[in-house]
C-alpha cells in the first residue's frame, strides 16, 4: 500500500524540483591532481585521467515550523537520499514574538529528527521599511541568502502554496502596479535560481493533511490570524468573501492568472530589453521620439529599467512614478523634472530623456 495521497503529492512535487536541480547542477568530474613522488610519469598521467565526482549538491529547506514548510521538509528528507542529494534546513527567528528563540530551537530539533544536516537557526532584526510584513520578508530573505552562501547550497526550497499564490495576486491587484504584480511568485527566483517553490500547484490543505497523516507536529503562527496584517485579513476575510460571491475555484483561477500573467510579463520584458538598444543615441541617451513610437507596455518597461540603472531602488519605484516619466514622452508640455526614489531625477532635454541621480 502506497503513501497517503497528500504525502504522495508533496513528495512528487519535491522530486520534480530535485530532478531539475540535478539536471542544472550535473556533476562535473574532477581530475585527481596528486600522485606519489616515485610514480612513473606514464602512471601519473593515467592516475590524473581518473576522475572523481565532487560532493553532491546541497539543498536547504526554509522552515518556520508551520504545516507548509514542515510538509516540505519531510518530503525533502524522504526524496533527497534516493537522488544522492544532501539536504539541510534553515529556520529564521524574527524575534517578533515572546519565546520565538525557543520555537526556533524546536524547529531545529524537528528538522534534525527528519535526518536533515546541516540545520541552522538564524536570528534577525526586523526593521520598519515598507511596513512590518515587508520588513520581516526582507530580513528573512537576507538571512536565507547568507545561509545558502555559507553552506554553498545549490537551492533553498520554500513552502509557498497555491493559496499563497492567490493571495499574492490579489495583493498585487489591489496595488494596481501592473501585470508583473499579477504574476505572483515565480517557481524559480533569486540569484542564480536559488529559490524553488515546489508547492505552487498544491493547496494549503494538502500540506496540512500530509503533516497530520505523518504525525508531524506543526506550529501555527498567530500572526497568520492577526487582522492587523493585510495578508491575514485577505486570507480569513477577503478570499472567503470572494468564494462566497463567486463560488469555489477562485484560488485555482487566481493561481492560473499568475502563470498566464508571468508568461506575458516575461515576453514583454524580453521585448523591452531588445528595444532599449534601438531608442538610444550615440551618447547612450534615450531619444523621446523613438520612445514614443514603442507600445506603451514596452516603453514603460524601458523607462523603469533606466530609472533603476540610474539608482532608483526597484522596491520603491511604483507605477505612478513610471507614469510621470512617461508623460515626459507622451504628454510633453514643458513640465519640469520628475523626482524619483533614490534621489534620481528624470527630465526632458532637447528631445532626449535624461535620468540620473541629483
Amino acid at each position: 500500500m502506497g503513501p497517503h495521497p497528500a504525502v504522495a503529492a508533496i513528495r512528487l512535487a519535491v522530486r520534480r524540483v530535485l530532478h531539475d536541480l540535478l539536471t542544472e547542477h550535473h556533476r562535473v568530474p574532477v581530475a585527481i591532481s596528486h600522485a606519489p613522488a616515485h610514480e612513473h610519469p606514464a602512471s601519473s598521467r593515467l592516475r590524473s585521467s581518473r576522475e572523481v565526482p565532487p560532493l553532491p549538491p546541497l539543498v536547504l529547506v526554509a522552515c518556520s515550523g508551520g504545516a507548509d514548510s514542515m510538509a516540505l521538509a519531510s518530503a525533502l528528507a524522504f526524496e533527497s537520499p534516493k537522488l544522492g542529494i544532501r539536504a539541510g534546513g534553515i529556520t529564521v527567528d524574527h524575534g517578533l514574538q515572546p519565546g520565538s528563540d525557543a520555537r526556533a530551537a524546536e524547529v531545529v530539533q524537528r528538522l534534525r529528527e527528519l535526518g536533515l544536516d546541516p540545520v541552522d537557526s538564524v536570528a534577525v532584526t526586523v526593521g520598519r521599511t515598507g511596513g512590518p510584513e515587508a520588513a520581516a520578508r526582507d530580513a528573512r530573505y537576507a538571512a536565507l541568502d547568507t545561509a545558502a552562501e555559507r553552506h554553498g547550497a545549490a537551492a533553498v526550497l520554500l513552502g509557498h502554496t497555491r493559496d499563497d499564490q492567490a493571495e499574492t495576486v490579489l495583493l498585487g491587484l489591489a496595488r494596481g502596479s501592473g501585470i508583473r504584480s499579477l504574476s505572483g511568485m515565480a517557481a524559480v527566483s533569486g540569484a542564480g535560481g536559488r529559490y524553488r517553490r515546489p508547492f505552487l500547484a498544491l493547496d494549503r490543505q494538502t500540506a496540512r493533511k500530509a503533516c497530520m497523516v505523518q504525525s508531524l507536529p506543526v506550529w501555527d503562527d498567530p500572526h497568520n490570524a492577526d487582522p492587523a496584517y493585510t495578508r491575514s485579513r485577505l486570507r480569513h476575510e477577503g478570499l472567503p468573501a470572494l468564494e462566497k460571491a463567486l463560488g469555489k475555484g477562485v484560488v485555482e483561477a487566481l493561481a492560473r492568472t499568475a502563470q498566464l500573467s508571468r508568461d506575458d510579463a516575461d515576453a514583454l520584458d524580453s521585448w523591452a530589453s531588445q528595444a532599449e538598444a534601438t531608442v538610444r543615441d550615440a551618447a547612450g541617451l534615450l531619444e523621446c521620439a523613438k520612445l514614443y513610437a514603442l507600445p506603451p507596455a514596452v516603453r514603460r518597461r524601458v523607462l523603469r529599467r533606466a530609472a533603476i540603472e540610474a539608482g532608483a531602488p526597484a522596491g520603491s519605484l511604483f507605477a505612478r512614478h513610471i507614469e510621470e516619466i512617461d508623460r515626459l514622452i507622451t504628454g510633453w508640455r514643458g513640465q519640469g523634472a520628475i523626482n524619483l526614489p533614490g534621489k534620481v531625477v528624470a527630465r526632458r532635454q532637447g528631445g532626449r530623456l535624461v535620468i540620473r541621480q541629483g
